[in-house]
């Protein structure tokens, strides 16, 4: 029997239109193998939510490959530095010649899998990292003076302009193989987490519920997508970032799907696919700009001189925002709405992110770090640039002087407050324009607290530290 080759699946869990998974089975018997590192994980902030959706996702992949007669061998390890050694034994054990792995851009994950590759190299054997997550791998796509972009727009046109239908098309799936000797491990439960996952009641795990939210979608919501994504009343988004966090699909499906609605076309034609397609460019600008400015994965702002901020130590504002108790009834709503489900709708996340650190001139990173540890999409590219872009500190920073007033964003956005009364059901009897900005005559007997800052104090004082700064 030929050798086997190792597929180490990652954040790719899937069978379908996987680069690396097609790549190994060209190469002869596939092995697939798993390693978690939850101790890692958690120390670099990931919480349970994503954890659990993670472990659902590797137990809906084990049933899928044990279809194609692919054993899934898994592995529990403490940290990234122990996946060489885990990898090369596995090998050993196994016989396999070659390795294959989808790449990862974050700056650990590139660390790990370079020490991975050089350890497989010194053991005379061969591991290959292919770019499945994006359509032109980091670097590819540069200014004309060769840099990686740093602003989004000329990014977005250079990666139109660029694309080709090959970095489109769909990576063939493996073909049933005779079942190999090696037996499947049983998948660990997961262990008790400091906080318990919420998200198993609205993420279903695997590729059959990404499949089925991705038909949904463009059945219903596609050509509204414009018009209806700013709208947290309305399910008016794919709500596919999670099962596109880990892999479940992958962008070209989804492009793919979006090239069919829309007469073969992505950059122009029906507004809504347009504006869902612009999204992904999103994703993958951010991935980039992991991978070629590092020092965001090190805790930095992207535009250096921000580093300088003033940022206010307010642990009982920062608390106040945790728990959805600011007086401000779209941002409670919406952080609210993020503890309980594990997810929150874009706009919501501006909303509140600017809100932290605008208003409450609070460190961005605490935030960063809180949403991170909630989201079951929690994914470092997208949570960083977002949380960057709101805080005035990244690419695309919104102008130091934008700052949202909440009242006048949930008044456009949630017009007939029905998401406030969902989220917030102690102010749910009040008429429906005074939800968004309740006078305190109408909370008489409502547990609601009033606003814990003043908005136009607030925005003066955001302004005077934005301005401080660039005057020195």
């Amino acid at each position: 029997m030929p050798s086997p080759v190792l597929m180490w699946f990652r954040s790719d869990l899937r069978i379908h239109d996987n680069t690396a998974l097609a790549a190994a089975a060209r190469q002869g018997p596939v092995l697939a193998v798993h390693l978690r590192f939850l101790p890692h994980w958690q120390r670099h902030g990931h919480g349970a939510n994503q954890l659990d959706f993670r472990a659902r996702g590797v137990a809906a992949l084990h049933e899928a490959l044990e279809g194609l007669g692919i054993p899934l061998l898994h592995r529990e390890l403490d940290d990234f530095a122990e996946a060489p050694q885990a990898l090369l034994a596995i090998a050993r054990e196994t016989e396999a010649k070659a390795l294959h792995f989808n790449h990862e851009y974050p700056l650990d994950e590139q660390r790990r899998d370079r020490a991975v590759t050089a350890a497989f190299d010194a053991a005379g054997l061969r591991a290959t990292g292919h770019h499945d997550a994006v359509a032109f791998a980091p670097g590819e796509l540069r200014t004309g003076k060769g840099d990686y972009y740093g602003v989004f727009t000329p990014f977005a046109k250079a990666w139109h302009r660029q694309l080709t239908a090959a970095r489109l098309a769909l990576r063939d799936i493996p073909a049933p193989q005779a079942r190999p000797s090696v037996n499947a491990d049983p998948l660990p439960s997961m262990p008790e987490l400091p906080d318990a996952p919420v998200a198993e009641r609205f993420w279903p795990a695997g590729e059959a519920a990404a499949a089925d939210r991705l038909e949904r979608f463009l059945r219903f919501h596609g050509r509204y997508y414009q018009r209806q994504r700013d709208f947290p009343a309305i399910r008016g988004t794919s709500e596919l970032s999670p099962y596109l966090a880990l892999g479940m699909i992958s962008h070209r499906q989804c492009l793919q799907a979006a090239l069919t609605e829309n007469d073969g076309a992505l950059a122009e034609g029906d507004a809504g696919l347009v504006a869902w397609v612009n999204e992904f460019v999103w994703r993958e600008f951010y991935q980039h700009v992991a991978h070629g400015f590092p020092q965001v994965c090190r805790h930095r702002a992207f535009q250096a001189h921000t580093e300088q901020l003033p940022w206010r130590d307010d642990e009982a504002g920062f608390v106040a925002w945790c728990k959805g108790q600011t007086g401000y009834p779209i941002v409670d709503a919406a952080m609210r709405q993020l503890v309980a489900t594990g997810w929150m709708h874009n706009r919501l996340r501006m909303i509140t992110a600017m809100f932290l650190a605008k208003h409450l001139l609070i460190d961005w990173r605490r935030g960063e770090a809180f949403f991170l540890r909630h989201l079951v999409d929690g994914e470092f590219a997208a949570n960083n640039g977002g949380w960057q872009w709101a805080a005035s500190t990244g690419t695309d920073a919104a102008p130091y002087f934008r700052i949202f007033n909440p009242a006048t964003q949930s008044r456009r956005f949630d017009p007939d407050g029905l998401f406030l009364a969902e989220w917030l059901p102690e102010l749910a009897d009040l008429p429906a324009k005074a939800r968004h900005d309740p006078p305190r005559d109408l909370l008489a007997g409502v547990d609601y607290p009033p606003p814990i800052v003043d908005h136009k104090a607030a925005r003066a004082r955001a302004l005077d530290a934005f301005k401080g700064l660039t005057s020195n």
